[in-house]
């Protein structure tokens, strides 16, 4: 705000002496400002607060029953908002509340009070309206946590436009909006399902999430055996892996998780899946015993996944033989047929073979065989 100064008489030539009555209203003058600037100086805004406190007429008072005039008298007095009042209104109703200063009732046009530090103005006004809402009262309340100024918080929320631009052209503000978006996804379910849409909805995402989800669990394979020095073979079997295979595992796990939050870790977890997979295949191969159990799970594993397609290829949900002609083609009669001739071989071959066991240990039951066998990444069975 400017202000025009008009002297009171005309300025006296140079290198005259400045008249004495004249020296002394400036003094007086200059002291006014320091004094009010020492208040300010230790009080901030409760300086301010106190003017309209004690000159605004609280809500319930009619301009009959007190001198103080309404907000928005007071505001074009002062050549300012009412907004702007309102918020010195308000930021001195919270503390008098807790205590800290007079009530509105309590003050009078004019009247001093002790006042505040001015650190303390600051945990009851804020400069931006929004705050007063509830939205901008969730704000304040994260900004607070955080430890920052809620005004930063109430700013850049009332402005997503800068916030997305500046998040567009800034790696570490989009760093940053990227961990807090993740710190609100776990209660926030509406914004979860949102993103996962628009992950969806991009062929770039999912196959982005479908890779970081692989070496996840390529990186889960090599870390389950150097924390319970297990491992899993190729036909699902969990052994104990050997000392070496524990000792490599570690040392590709220690290089991944020394990599950086930026640096990707699909390659890292596809050379330590690789190496650790190849040991594990030699570590099979290198034992008679397990050799044998091994080609025991897999046969079992094969068995159950053949099991479950043959269940299907009936025709318990035709009602007729008209339908099963409708859909009838001579290809179907050969494939069954080729099946039906490689699983008779199969059942020979096994006879064949029993017919004079030799000593051994008794076979585990199918039941019991298939209980061993777990899961595998999709690498072992393209394997």
């Amino acid at each position: 705000m400017s202000v025009a100064i008009v002297p009171s008489q005309e300025a006296a030539p140079a290198g005259d002496a400045v008249p004495a009555a004249e020296a002394v209203d400036a003094a007086a003058l200059v002291a006014e400002d320091a004094r009010d600037f020492g208040a300010y100086a230790r009080t901030g805004g409760w300086a301010f607060g106190l003017k309209v406190a004690r000159s605004v007429r609280p809500g319930g008072q009619s301009a009959g029953e007190t001198p103080k005039v309404s907000a928005k008298e007071f505001a074009e007095l002062a050549g300012c908002s009412a907004d702007r009042v309102m918020r010195y209104y308000k930021a001195w109703d919270k503390a008098a509340d807790d205590g800290m200063v007079p009530h509105f009732e309590a003050l009078s046009p004019g009247m001093e009070v002790e006042l505040p530090d001015a650190d303390v103005w600051l945990s009851y006004y804020t400069s931006r309206s929004s705050a007063l809402t509830q939205r901008g009262e969730a704000i304040t309340e994260a900004a607070e946590a955080e430890g920052i100024r809620p005004t930063k918080a109430l700013e850049v929320a009332e402005n997503p436009t800068a916030l997305r631009a500046a998040i567009l052209a800034d790696p570490g503000t989009a760093e940053a909006a990227r961990k807090a978006l993740m710190d609100r996804l776990g209660e926030d379910p509406a914004l979860r399902t949102e993103l996962v849409r628009d992950i969806v909805r991009a062929d770039d995402l999912k196959k982005a999430v479908a890779a970081e989800s692989k070496a996840g669990d390529r990186v889960d394979y090599v870390r389950q055996i150097v924390e319970k020095g297990q491992v899993k073979t190729p036909a699902g079997q969990m052994i104990d892996a050997p000392a070496e295979l524990r000792e490599e595992a570690e040392r590709h796990l220690s290089l991944i998780d020394e990599l950086d939050d930026g640096e990707e870790s699909g390659e890292w977890a596809r050379e330590a899946y690789d190496t650790v997979r190849d040991m594990v295949a030699q570590t099979v191969q290198s034992d008679p015993e397990l050799r044998v159990q091994e080609r025991r799970a897999k046969f079992y594993s094969s068995l159950q996944k053949a099991t479950k397609v043959f269940e299907e290829l009936t025709f318990d949900d035709v009602d007729a033989a008209e339908e099963i002609r409708d859909i009838y083609e001579d290809d179907m009669v050969k494939r069954l047929e080729d099946l039906q001739q490689a699983i008779g071989a199969c059942i020979a071959a096994l006879r064949t073979a029993t017919a004079t066991p030799p000593a051994q240990e008794p076979t585990p039951s199918p039941a019991t065989q298939a209980d061993q066998v777990e899961s595998l990444p999709d690498e072992w069975d393209a394997s």
